[in-house]
């Protein structure tokens, strides 16, 4: 590889980190062909674009980012792959999943929304963090909640402001 395809690949690894805010750090060695494409498959379909890096230029474009990754480039050794995702627990419930038939991949570390995990212990931690999406959804079906009980006192009440009040006193208790 020649200096100028190391610095576009510095670049374009820079360019990745820049713009996600889920970045996680494995070892797949030792998986075969097949194994393997079955990993890139799962990645594929949980929207998780997957890539073996070399350590040294991976730790050139941490270096070059913006970002604090921390602890994150002291794992950098041996075999890395980098999985990148939109969601953030996407890449550890890919992980935990594809252990339940295979040793590997192990989770080297992760950075998410700015908070770094370094280590395989912290697969189930971040397996159970939820995604914004599954946040909001809880907060709005807590916002929707007393208005079904008002719209349901409502309508038991019979329309009448004296039932209405007994309804909504009665729920209370």
């Amino acid at each position: 590889m020649t200096r100028e395809e190391k610095s576009q690949v510095i670049k374009d690894l820079t360019a990745q980190l820049a713009d996600t805010s889920t970045i996680y750090l494995a070892d797949i060695s030792g998986l075969d062909a097949g194994t393997t494409s079955n990993l890139r498959r799962a990645c594929f379909k949980a929207d998780i674009k997957l890539s073996v890096v070399k350590n040294t230029l991976l730790a050139k474009a941490m270096e070059a980012s913006e970002k604090e990754f921390g602890e994150l480039p002291s794992t950098l050794k041996g075999n890395t792959s980098i999985m990148i995702s939109e969601t953030g627990n996407a890449p550890a419930k890919v992980i935990k999943e594809f252990r339940k038939k295979n040793e590997k991949p192990i989770l080297k570390g992760a950075f998410i929304d700015e908070a770094i995990y370094v280590g395989d212990e912290y697969l189930e931690t971040l397996s159970s963090i939820k995604s914004k999406e599954e946040v909001i959804g809880d907060i709005i079906g807590l916002l929707q909640s007393p208005t079904k009980n008002v719209i349901s006192a409502l309508k038991s009440g019979g329309g009448k402001i004296a039932g209405i009040l007994k309804t909504l006193s009665e729920k209370e208790s």
